[in-house]
This record gives C-alpha cells, sequence and structure tokens, in this order.
C-alpha cells in the first residue's frame, strides 16, 4: 500500500509535543520543508507555525483553499465532523486507554491486578479443558493424528458400580489352602 499521510493543505494532524499536545489542527500552508502553518479553531489551538516533525499527521483531509482564514477552515472541519470521525479510530481508544492508565490510583491498579487474575484463571480453565479434550480425541490442529484412534469415553461413577468386578473364591474355612487341580 502506498504512502498516502502527506503534509498539504488541509491535512488533519495532532500536536505531539509543547502546550496543545493531544489536540487535532488543520495544516493551512506548507512555510518549508520543516515547518507548517496549522490551524485548530475547533480545539482552540490558534493560527501559529508548527515544526513538521512535532506533528502526526493522520489519515483525514479536509477540503478547503490555500491560506484560508480561520472562519472557513471552522467551516470546513465542522463540515467534515472531524471529533467524531476521529473519536471513532483506533489512535484515540488507544489515548483514552492510556489517559485512564496514567490517572490510575494506587487502589484501581489494585483492582486491575484482581481483575486480570481473576479473567486468567477463567481462560486457562476453559484452554485447559478444550486441550484435554483434543489430547483425548487424539485430534491435532482439528485433524485425526495419523496412525492413532480416539480414546474410549470415561465411565462415569454409575457405570462403574453397575459393571462389579467378580468375587474371589474364599479360602477352606480349617484355614488351609484348598490345593490347586492336578493335571493328569
Amino acid at each position: 500500500m502506498p504512502f498516502t499521510r502527506f503534509v498539504e493543505t488541509g491535512r488533519v494532524a495532532k500536536c505531539a509535543v509543547g502546550k496543545y499536545k493531544g489536540r487535532l489542527v488543520c495544516i493551512v500552508n506548507v512555510i518549508d520543508q520543516n515547518r507548517v502553518l496549522i490551524d485548530g479553531p475547533t480545539s482552540g489551538v490558534p493560527r501559529q507555525q508548527y515544526a513538521v516533525n512535532h506533528l502526526h499527521l493522520t489519515k483525514f483531509r479536509v477540503r478547503f483553499p490555500h491560506t484560508a482564514r480561520t472562519r472557513v477552515v471552522r467551516d470546513a472541519l465542522e463540515k467534515f465532523d472531524i471529533k467524531k470521525k476521529f473519536a471513532e479510530t483506533q489512535w484515540q481508544e488507544r489515548a483514552v486507554a492510556k489517559s485512564r492508565r496514567f490517572n490510575m490510583n494506587d487502589f484501581d491498579r489494585f483492582k486491575l491486578r484482581l481483575a486480570r487474575r481473576e479473567r486468567n484463571r477463567i481462560v486457562s480453565k476453559q484452554y485447559n479443558k478444550m486441550k484435554k479434550e483434543v489430547v483425548r480425541n487424539g485430534m491435532l490442529f482439528g485433524k485425526l493424528k495419523r496412525g492413532t484412534k480416539p480414546l474410549p469415553p470415561k465411565r462415569k461413577p454409575e457405570e462403574a458400580k453397575k459393571l462389579k468386578p467378580k468375587k474371589k473364591k474364599k479360602p477352606a474355612k480349617d484355614g488351609k489352602k484348598a490345593a490347586p487341580a492336578k493335571k493328569k
């Protein structure tokens, strides 16, 4: 897939450093290969020059004329509904999760650890159950292994009671063992 996130007029970007870190802005003009003129009327960023290497370019591009006024940029961003579209991206989801982790206190981290432990216990139990079933059936990666037969199902305790083992003969009452039969 070819590269599509170019530094161009109308490209929506996210500020990476400084006072406006994390805010969405729009590139209005390219000054030179290192600097651009940005404007973020919907996110509270005033029009200013900004270093290109301090921007994270997004996949979104808004159409408006070269070096448009702030009012025109605002109208284009609102018409494009950039906040809603960016909120649906994985980028925003990861940013929200990162800020939640950063703002956790000690008790929240403790609760998270307990929840992860419980989840892992449930997953491990189910995994071992499935693994045991696969081994019992002689299956490997969904196919029957060559030269193996599936094991018979285990008997339930009720079935085991029905099939009682035969009783052994009791020895003679006088304390002597019965002599084995002689061969002729």
